[in-house]
C-alpha cells in the first residue's frame, strides 16, 4: 500500500514499494491532501494493474495522459509507467504523408502546404500532445488573417483534422484538437462564369489546330484539362458507336480509372480533323509533347496550358474569367442537363449530381431570355441570326467546310485499316436529294452535313 508523507514546508510525498521490492518516493510538491489522496489511489491502482496484468481503467488512463512531463518522468524513474514517446509536430506530419501510398503525388504536395502552415505557427519541435482546441482555433484564425479564400481555409482545416485523427489512431493523443474546428466554405457566385457557344467559337477561330481540339474537348465534352485531355487515346475512340473511353487520373484512386463519354456532334468535327492530321502510329489524340511536359512525378502540372490559353482569350477579344478550364467544363455540364437527366450528365463528366449542383451547374443569359419569353433565335435588323440558334450554326458551318476538305485522307486510312482499330464513321445516311439538298448518287453525313460518294459508303 502507498502512503502520504507531509513535509514541514507543506510538500507531500507518496511512498510505496516498487516492483523490485525497494521503497520508492514520488514527490508531488505543494498540493492539498485531497489531491494527494487521489494521486495515491491512482498509483496504487497502477501498481495493481502491473502485478495482475489487468487493463487500466479509463480514469487512470486519463490521469496519466494529463500529467505534465516532470511528474510523468518521476513515475518513469520509479519504473511503474513506460516512457512517453515524444513526437514532434514536423516529424509526425511528414511521416503521415510518407506512409500514404493510396494518394497521388499532387495530393501529397497539397498536404505539404498544410504541413508548412502548421509548423510555421507552432514550430517544428512542438510536441503533438501539447496542442489543444484553442491552438486549433488560433491556426484557423491565422489562415483567415492571411486573406485565404474560404474554400482554402475549409480544406486546410479538413486536412488538419485528418492528420490529427491519425495521431489518435497511433495513440499519441486521446482527442483530436481539430475535431470541432471548421470553417464554412462559401461559393462566390461572382466568380462563376458561363462560357457561351459564341465565345467558344471566337476562341476556336483564334487557335491553332491543337488548341481547337483542346477547347472542343473541354467545352463540348467536359473533359478535365490537362489530365483527361492529354490522356485521351485514339484506340479509345469508337467512331461507329459514337462514344469514347476517357482515362481519368483524378478519379483513378477512387476506383474509377475510366468513363464513357459520347462523341458529341459539336466535338466530332474537331476530332476528325485531328485524326486527319495525326502521324501514323500516334497513340494520343493530342501530340505527346504536351503530355511529356505536363505529366511529372508530382502530378499533372507545369504544362503551361493556362498561359497559352490566356493568350488565345486575348487574341479572341475576350476578357479572362476565373478558373478558365473549370468554367468551360461547368458550362458544358450546364448545357447537358438541359437535354439529359442530371445523373446522366454527371456520369459523363465524371462527378456526382450533388457535386454538379454545388460546383458546376450555371445560369446563363439564355436561361433568363427563355424564361422571359425572348426569342433566342431571332434575326436582327442586319439579317444575322442571334442567340443560341445562330451561335450553333456559326459553330457547325466552319466544321462542315473543314470536314469536306479533310475527309478524303481519312477515307484512305479507313481503307488501309479495315479491321477498324482507328476506323471512324461519320454516321453517313442516305439522303433524299430534293428534301435534303443532296445530289444524285451522294450520301449526306448526319454529323457534318457533307456529301460523300456511295463508293466510300456502300
Amino acid at each position: 500500500m502507498a502512503s502520504i508523507t507531509k513535509q514541514a514546508n507543506g510538500r507531500r510525498i507518496i511512498q510505496f514499494v516498487g516492483r523490485d521490492g525497494k521503497r520508492r518516493s514520488i514527490r508531488l510538491g505543494k498540493v492539498s491532501q485531497r489531491i494527494a489522496e487521489k494521486a495515491k489511489n491512482h498509483i496504487e491502482e497502477l501498481i495493481d494493474c502491473i502485478n495482475t496484468g489487468l487493463a487500466q481503467s479509463p480514469e487512470l488512463t486519463m490521469w496519466l495522459d494529463g500529467l505534465n512531463d516532470e511528474l510523468h518522468g518521476r513515475l518513469e524513474k520509479a519504473e511503474i509507467v513506460m516512457p512517453r514517446s515524444k513526437s514532434t509536430l514536423g516529424d509526425f506530419l511528414r511521416d503521415c504523408i510518407l506512409k500514404r501510398n493510396d494518394v497521388k503525388p499532387a495530393t501529397k504536395e497539397v498536404w505539404g502546404q498544410v504541413v508548412n502552415d502548421l509548423t510555421s505557427l507552432f514550430g517544428e519541435e512542438c510536441d503533438v500532445r501539447s496542442l489543444n482546441p484553442g491552438d486549433a482555433e488560433d491556426f484557423k484564425q491565422s489562415l483567415i488573417g492571411r486573406g485565404l479564400a474560404s474554400t482554402t481555409v475549409s480544406k486546410r482545416l479538413q486536412f488538419s483534422r485528418q492528420f490529427f485523427r491519425m495521431a489518435v489512431k497511433r495513440e499519441l493523443i486521446r482527442e483530436n484538437p481539430f475535431a470541432d474546428c471548421r470553417h464554412k466554405a462559401t461559393i462566390n457566385l461572382e466568380e462563376r462564369h458561363y462560357v457561351t457557344l459564341e465565345a467558344t467559337q471566337q476562341l476556336i477561330e483564334a487557335s491553332d489546330p491543337d488548341w481547337k481540339l483542346i477547347i472542343a474537348l473541354v467545352r463540348f465534352a467536359g473533359l478535365r484539362c490537362p489530365s483527361e485531355v492529354l490522356s485521351l487515346e485514339w484506340r479509345n475512340i469508337d467512331w461507329d458507336r459514337g462514344r469514347m473511353i476517357v482515362s481519368s487520373p483524378k478519379t483513378e484512386c477512387h476506383g474509377k480509372p475510366t468513363r464513357k463519354v459520347p462523341l458529341f456532334k459539336e466535338l466530332r468535327p474537331y476530332l476528325e480533323a485531328a485524326w486527319d492530321a495525326a502521324l501514323d502510329g500516334a497513340v494520343y489524340v493530342l501530340p505527346e509533347r504536351y503530355r511529356n511536359s505536363a505529366n511529372k512525378a508530382t502530378g499533372w502540372r507545369n504544362c503551361n496550358l493556362r498561359t497559352q490559353f490566356e493568350r488565345i482569350i486575348e487574341r479572341a477579344g475576350l476578357e479572362k474569367w476565373p478558373r478558365l478550364f473549370h468554367a468551360m467544363r461547368s458550362s458544358c455540364e450546364s448545357d447537358l442537363v438541359k437535354r439529359h437527366p442530371l445523373h446522366i450528365a454527371a456520369r459523363w463528366l465524371g462527378n456526382t449530381p450533388r457535386i454538379a449542383e454545388k460546383h458546376y451547374l450555371l445560369t446563363s443569359d439564355a436561361d433568363f431570355d427563355e424564361a422571359a419569353g425572348i426569342e433566342t433565335g431571332a434575326t436582327d435588323k442586319s439579317g444575322a441570326e442571334c442567340g443560341a440558334v445562330g451561335v450553333q450554326k456559326a459553330i457547325s458551318e466552319p466544321a462542315s467546310v473543314q470536314n469536306a476538305v479533310q475527309h478524303d485522307p481519312a477515307s484512305d486510312r479507313i481503307k488501309q485499316n479495315p479491321a477498324g482499330t482507328y476506323a471512324k464513321s461519320c454516321g453517313v445516311t442516305r439522303a433524299d436529294s430534293d428534301s435534303q439538298g443532296g445530289e444524285s448518287g451522294k450520301l449526306l453525313c448526319d454529323y457534318c452535313n457533307t456529301l460523300f460518294s456511295n463508293d466510300l459508303y456502300p
